[in-house]
């Protein structure tokens, strides 16, 4: 049976330290793994935090993030090299560029982007100067070099090779001036998903996705796709958003795909749930996630092995 590897990156240096690193904790002691087939696989610490921001690139922390995203590009890749289905923790959003390195060295990657934002601010355009507004624009190649060009291996992703899905947030984009998502990116916001069934959605991208790269493709999830009412314990909220129905059958669908090879969750704030009740429900809904792919690679591996 394929083995989950969970790595803990607690990193804050695309937001603030607000609560964000405090996420793998809260969804282990949550019982995250319970009845899993999963190892821990470490914990990648963030450089020291830096509320300053840049002045030549405009944003905060951007050697701390380079820096981190290298480090937890070679945890990632171990666990790959293992055999193993890695499980980031985050941290804030800027955790996926470390996930994609891993993926760029191996060849051409995929992304699923599970997000209540679009997340392609340009600098200039994000008010504070957070990274965790800007990860998707930084991993398509727009933005400081410094953060586009990790290793010489940008972008780390092909425009079409990305599904951002389930976001809500056009209008407020818009009119604080981010730059518009490229014409090749494949961009289904929560009304298009809806219209389509968030499970057939979901098929339907993994597939688009499993067919386009060499390497599979990662998911990447953002709490905040969720529905403010059942996920208020995030720093940006916003109105609507994804029942927890609808996650689940959208990651049940994402990550038994062949062509998934990795999961980072980020953004969930234990500090804005006290009494833990958000955490169980989250944990609940990405272990049974989870658990459907090492079935579904179990059966797999049963059925190549024969009688």
């Amino acid at each position: 049976m394929e083995e989950l590897a969970i790595i803990e990156a607690p990193s804050v240096l695309g937001l603030r330290p607000s609560g964000v690193q405090d996420l793998p904790t809260a969804l282990l002691e949550a019982g995250l793994v319970a009845g899993l087939p999963a190892v821990r696989a470490g914990r990648v610490e963030p450089p020291p935090y830096d509320p300053a921001r840049d002045a030549d690139t405009g944003v905060l922390n951007p050697h701390g993030i380079a820096e981190y995203s290298v480090r937890l590009a070679d945890a990632v890749g171990d666990v790959l090299d293992g055999g193993r289905f890695p499980v980031v923790l985050g941290g804030d959003c800027t955790v996926l560029l470390g996930n994609l390195l891993a993926l760029r060295r191996r060849g051409r990657p995929g992304l699923l982007f599970l997000d209540g934002h679009t997340d392609f601010y340009q600098p200039s355009a994000e008010p504070n100067g957070e990274a965790a507004s800007m990860e998707l624009a930084l991993a398509t190649g727009r933005g400081p070099r410094l953060l586009t060009d990790l290793e010489g291996r940008g972008p780390l992703l092909r425009d079409e090779d990305v599904v951002a899905f389930g976001f809500r947030d056009a209008d407020e984009s818009a009119e604080a001036g981010m730059q518009p998502l490229p014409p090749g990116l494949h961009a289904l916001d929560l009304d298009r998903v809806r219209a389509s069934g968030a499970g057939t959605a979901a098929r339907r991208a993994a597939d688009q996705l499993t067919a386009g790269t060499s390497t599979g493709f990662w998911v990447h999830l953002d709490v905040d796709v969720l529905d403010d009412a059942i996920m208020p314990a995030v720093d940006y909220r916003q109105p609507g958003g994804l029942s927890r129905q609808e996650l689940e059958s959208v990651l049940g669908t994402a990550l038994t795909s062949p062509g998934a090879v990795g999961l980072d969750v980020t953004i969930f704030n234990p500090r804005l749930d006290p009494d833990g009740t958000i955490a169980t429900r989250l944990a609940e809904c990405l272990r049974r996630a989870l658990s459907a792919r090492t079935r579904t690679e179990n059966a797999g591996h049963r059925a190549r092995r024969g009688p």
